[in-house]
Order: C-alpha cells, then structure tokens, then sequence
C-alpha cells in the first residue's frame, strides 16, 4: 500500500496530514489513523486497490458539476455560478416574500449581488437552488441592547443545579423561570443555561448533557407540568403514581440521583399524559397542531424513542446500529408498521416534547418580561451520541462510525474523547444543509441568545476512531464559510445574539472569521496570563469576546484558589503526587499573579478579610470593567462555590452533572455574597459604559 496515496486520499476527503499542536509542534497522522478514519468517512483504504477505487470515486465526485441543493452567498455580493452555468444565463429569483426577480448571469456567469437576504428559490437554465442569503452580520449584543458599545452582564447556570421546592430531585423550568426573574429585576441581561437537549429516555444513566439524542429535540425532564397544566392536574397524577414520598426524597438528596429521578419523572409523565387525552384538555389542540408543525423529524424522533424502549424491554441494544436490520431505516416499512401498532407510545413522546417546548417558551418570555434584553442563551453541544436519534434520523448527515474529540493540549495531556458524533461535510452539501439549519431553528426557537459549544469544529473538528484513543485522530475540514453564513442568517431571523466558544487549539484566522460575524468569543479569567503568570490588563481585553471566571469544565473561582482541581485529580489517581506538588507550587504563582492584577485597582483589597472572598469580588469587578461586550458570571462564583460541575476526563469519581446549587431559586440570589458580588458587577458595568461611549 502506498502511503503517498493514502495521504493523497485523505487531503481529497477533507483530512488534515500535518498539523500543528497546542504547543506549536508540527505533528504528523500516522497511516493506520488514516486509514481508520477514511474507512469512518465510507472510504475504504485498507489496500492499495481500495485506496484506488476510492480515490476514483472521489475523484468523479467531486468533478461531477452537479448542482447542489443548497448555495449560500453574502447579501451585497456576488456569486459565482461557473461551475454550474454558462455566462449570461438568465435565472429567475423566487423570493421568500413572494415576489420575483429576473436576473442575468454577467460575463463571469457571477450572479449579482442584488439579492436580500433570506432563502429563496432560484430557477435557471430548468434547474432549481434554494440560494441562502446571509447578513454581513449575526443579530449582536449592541443590536439586543441597542447601544453601539454595550457593556451588558448576566449570569450562567447549570439548569439540572437549579432548586426550588416540589422539583423531584433536579432543576426545571419553574426554577429556571424563578431565577431569570430574580436575575432580571437585578439588572441582568442573559441567563445562560447548560444544553436542554434531547436525552435517551431508555438510559436514565446516559445523563451528560453534552452527549445528547438530538440536539434538534428537548429534554422533557426539565418540564415543570404545572406550569402548562396546572397545578391540579400535577397532584391528581402524584397522588394516582403514588409518588409523592419518593420525589420528596429525592428532593432532599445532596446530589442528584439521576436513574432514580429520571424513572419517577417519567413515570409521573405517563400519567400526565393519560389524564391529558382522557380527560380532553383544552390544550390537546394546541399539541396537536405542535405535533403536526413538527412533521418528519419530531415524528421519527419520537418514533426511535418508541422503538429504543421496547428493544431495552426485550434485551436488546440501546444502540441503533445493533438494532434488528428492518429497525435501523426510520423509513423502513418495517417501521411504519411498528408506528401503527404503537402509536399510543409515540404519541407520548410528543407530549413530551409539546409540554417541554412550552415551559422553555415561558422561561423566555419570563426573561423578556422581567426587564432582560437578551434573556436565555441556549447552549448547542458540539455533536449528538451516534447510537442517538439525530444520527438514526440524519445517517447520510452524520458521521456514526466516528467520534469526536480533542488532541493532548495544554488542559488535557491525554487528550480528550467526547463519545459524539460529528456531521459529515459532504453529506451536509449533498442534502442542502438540511441537517444543520434545522439544528439552528431548533435551538433558537425560545432563546435570545445561542453558545456553541467548541465552535472551532465549524472549521475543523478532531475525529476519532470507535474505540481508538484521542491521540489516534486527525483533524477534518468543514466549510465554515456556508456554516457561518447560515448561523448569521439564522441569527437576524431569530433575533438572537452567537456566542462561540474557542477555547483549545485555535486555528489561525478563526478569531477574525468570528469576530467579523459578530460572534462573541469567550475570554475566561484563568487563561488570561502569560508563562510568568501576569495577567492580561482590563483595557487589554477584546471587545469581540464576552469575558467570565470560569466554565463549566474548570474550576470555580473559589476551587481554583483553593486548588479543588488539583485535589480532585490527585485524588482520582489522574496525576502523580510529584506532578501534582508541582502544579500545586505553579497554582501558587497564579494566584500571587492574579493578586498582582486585581490589586491594580485602588478599590480592591481595602479591608482585610479571611479567604478568598475579597479576590472573588476584586476579579468580578476586573471583569465588569474589561471592554467586554458581555460578562457572564458563573452562579457558582457569585456564590463563592468550591466544586466544579465537571470533571473533564473522568466517568466516575467525581460527580460530574450532579450538583445542587446550596438554595432555593426563590432566595438564591439575596444571599450576603450574591447581592454584593451582583452589585459590583453592575456598577463596574456601568463605569466601563460610561469610560467607553
């Protein structure tokens, strides 16, 4: 087998041979990567026959000039239409408004730049595109706020944390609604939430929220049914379960014991549900026209649910790969067939989703009436679990055979497997994107604001062979100029704020790509310092980034002072004792860097205290005064928490998803620590608008 080819081949698919790490080492694929990945893309390489044929298929591919179902193009400019076309081709535009255009294809066959923007229907030379027109811009922070150098702030919540009395044992959407309006009336813009995607109802154990079913569905157990249902119809169910004992238990818990909960949710679901069709709701119309809104894709989701649990009441797999063969195409007549014997099931499912897109609804419209100019920033996880629905619905638009992930860097030597899996970037092209933008809408549709999760894997992502280790990966390209493009399309309609986080090994000119399209990066607080741990000055941080402590997969404030993360990896046996001293010896030299920093300003430290609740304040006000458009404070930190929500790099030992928030949502934030630390935040807002305009 020729190696030289199979490199050959793997540029052609899309894959990165050389490329440089976090460290700025060049480093370089091995072939038996190659070739694993190549096989996870349908290109066999296993021999040099196969490395052939599969070059040739590729080859007649991408020669072949036919025409893709979906262009994009930026409003104002022109596109170039010549691979398709010949010059002076006349077209017609069917815009999305009804109207029409006839418009003529110049010298260059460029189709002029006189198109707005919107999805609209081009006809030419008896072929059909829907072309996408996408802004210069996506909806900003400064559009949300109208101020032309905004200096906003919110907070940020893990939504399962949240508490409140009668939630069974983890956070809802009543709780959430309760603490937009406590944040709103306090002075906040934003509440972003951890990913409210759909999980596997059959595998109450699979609970991580960034290893979703699909992310084009909702996760129902943070459905409050009160709230839609109302209260009667909540305790009628309770008291025909018999649950009431068991969700006060549950509710007491330190930690948040999901197989349990989860069943007792479900369960209490199901009888909502029967008491819902039996008793004729005055609402059952309004699920039904939700039901058929959502068409196909709620439909199959619901309809793999079904299936999903009644192959784990038979014993079989969760995964739809090991599924029985007539079950694996949700267009199988096999599985229409099984629609019609369960559809009493399936209709459940939709319920589910009807009841939960309506309590997401309320939060936001809570935010937006409690004074919020953004409200709820959705939160859009880098990929969805391959044995999940969104790979079983989409298989020609997800890549099922590989996973997602990171190479060694700097915050995780070993590198990282995410256990997702990742759109394929030809089957995007070859369905006109449908997977993607549908993602988008999903993910908008009751929120201001929209995070994305590793949003370097809308240029490049790193895959990963099923069972190989991160290290045994590569990097494959993506046309992030169309992914952009729609995510500022999609952005305007929905009037909603991007924020994209770049954390990780950044590729060169990604910041600039972003920041061109108004989308926010994210500057935390730790990261900001050189080697010699100096810490970036106020005024030096961008204004095309939104600035906070931390994140959820690093420590808190507090943690991070107190060294909580080093206790935990030493702890969990992730790291030696000796490393563990030196990194301990190093953390030291941060915190002494970050006091030199905060200590810059002359309203810091004034009085002594015990710990590190001066530092906690001083690096709030830091970060209410840097010109970041947006600051987004952890709850955590304004709480002064030690503990982290999750671990990177561990599935057991430390409890990852699972913590509480110490209160109530109703007096969460009237604390001693969250009033001040939410005062200093908005004065130093405040000064940083007034210093700026």
């Amino acid at each position: 087998m020729s190696e030289a080819q199979l490199e050959i081949l793997a540029g052609r698919a899309g894959l990165a041979v050389d490329w440089i790490d976090a460290n700025g080492q060049p480093q370089r694929v091995q072939p038996q990567v190659l070739e694993a990945i190549l096989a996870g893309l349908g290109l066999p390489a296993n021999s040099a026959e196969a490395i052939e044929t599969s070059l040739l298929n590729l080859q007649l591919e991408q020669q072949n000039k036919r025409l893709p179902p979906l262009l994009t193009a930026d409003a104002g400019k022109a596109l170039d239409l010549s691979r398709y076309f010949h010059p002076h081709s006349h077209c017609v535009v069917h815009l999305e408004n009804g109207q029409s255009l006839a418009i003529q294809l110049d010298a260059d066959a460029m189709l002029p730049g006189m198109i707005p923007v919107g999805y609209h229907r081009v006809q030419l030379d008896d072929q059909h595109f829907t072309l996408a027109v996408a802004p210069a811009k996506c909806f900003s922070i400064g559009d949300a706020l109208h101020q032309s150098a905004p200096r906003a702030w919110g907070l940020s919540a893990q939504l399962y944390s949240l508490r409140r009395h009668g939630d069974g044992g983890f956070g809802d959407t009543r709780a959430l609604e309760t603490l937009l309006q406590a944040a709103g009336e306090r002075g906040a813009d934003a509440l972003a939430i951890s990913p409210v995607h759909a999980m596997f109802s059959s595998a109450p154990k699979h609970y991580s929220p960034y290893s979703p079913s699909s992310r084009l569905f909702l996760n129902s157990l943070y459905a409050a049914p009160a709230s839609i249902l109302g209260k009667e119809a909540l305790s009628k169910a309770i008291e025909a379960t018999g649950l009431k004992d068991e969700l006060e238990r549950l509710e007491q818990l330190p930690l948040i014991d999901w197989p349990a909960a989860t069943r007792a949710k479900q369960t209490l679901l199901r009888q909502l549900y029967e008491h819902f069709v039996q008793d004729d709701h005055p609402l059952l119309a309004d699920f039904r026209q939700f039901r058929e809104q959502g068409g196909e894709a709620l439909e199959n989701h619901c309809r793999f649910e079904a299936v999903q649990e009644t192959c784990v009441a038979d014993n079989h797999s969760l995964d739809w790969r090991d599924w029985p063969e007539q079950w694996r195409n949700p267009d199988s007549p096999a599985l229409l067939h099984f629609a019609e014997k369960h559809r009493h099931v399936i209709a459940f499912y939709a319920f589910c989703q009807w009841l939960m897109d309506r309590c997401l609804a309320r939060a936001q419209a809570t935010a937006r009436a409690s004074g919020m100019a953004v409200g709820l920033i959705a939160d859009l996880a880098v990929g969805a679990d391959g044995a999940g629905s969104q790979a079983w619905c989409r298989q020609d638009e997800l890549l099922a055979k590989l996973t997602v992930g990171a190479p060694p860097d700097q915050l995780n030597r070993a590198g990282q497997g995410w256990g997702i899996s990742a759109f394929s970037p030809e089957g995007l092209k070859r369905n006109g994107f449908r997977a993607f933008i549908e993602m988008l809408r999903a993910n908008f549709a009751h929120a201001g604001g929209l995070r994305i999760d590793h949003v370097l894997g809308l240029q490049r992502l790193w895959l990963i062979p099923l069972g190989a280790s991160p290290s045994e990966g590569a990097y494959l390209y993506y046309p992030i100029d169309d992914l952009l493009r729609l995510v500022a399309l999609e952005s305007v309609r929905n009037q909603a704020i991007v924020l994209g986080e770049d954390l990780g090994t950044v590729p060169d000119g990604l910041r600039e790509k972003l920041s061109e399209r108004a989308i926010l990066g994210i500057r935390v607080l730790l990261f900001e310092q050189d080697y010699g741990a100096r810490f970036k000055p106020i005024l030096d941080w961008p204004d095309d980034a939104l600035a906070t402590t931390s994140t959820h997969d690093l420590p808190t404030l507090n943690g991070w002072l107190h060294g909580r993360d080093i206790d935990w990896n030493e702890r969990l046996g992730l790291v030696d004792p000796v490393a563990a001293q030196r990194w301990r010896e190093n953390r030291s030299i941060e915190c002494e860097g970050l006091h030199r920093a905060l200590s810059q300003d002359p309203q810091n430290f004034q009085e002594e205290a015990q710990g590190n609740a001066p530092t906690l304040d001083a690096s709030i006000r830091f970060l209410g005064h840097t010109r970041a458009p947006l600051v987004l404070l952890p709850i955590e930190d304004a709480l002064g928490l030690e503990e982290q929500a999750n671990l990177p790099g561990t599935i057991s030992g430390h409890p990852n998803w699972c913590r509480r928030l110490p209160g109530d949502c109703n007096t969460l934030l009237d604390t001693i620590d969250a009033t001040q630390r939410l005062e200093l935040l908005a004065c130093a807002r405040q000064q940083a608008h007034e210093r700026d305009r």
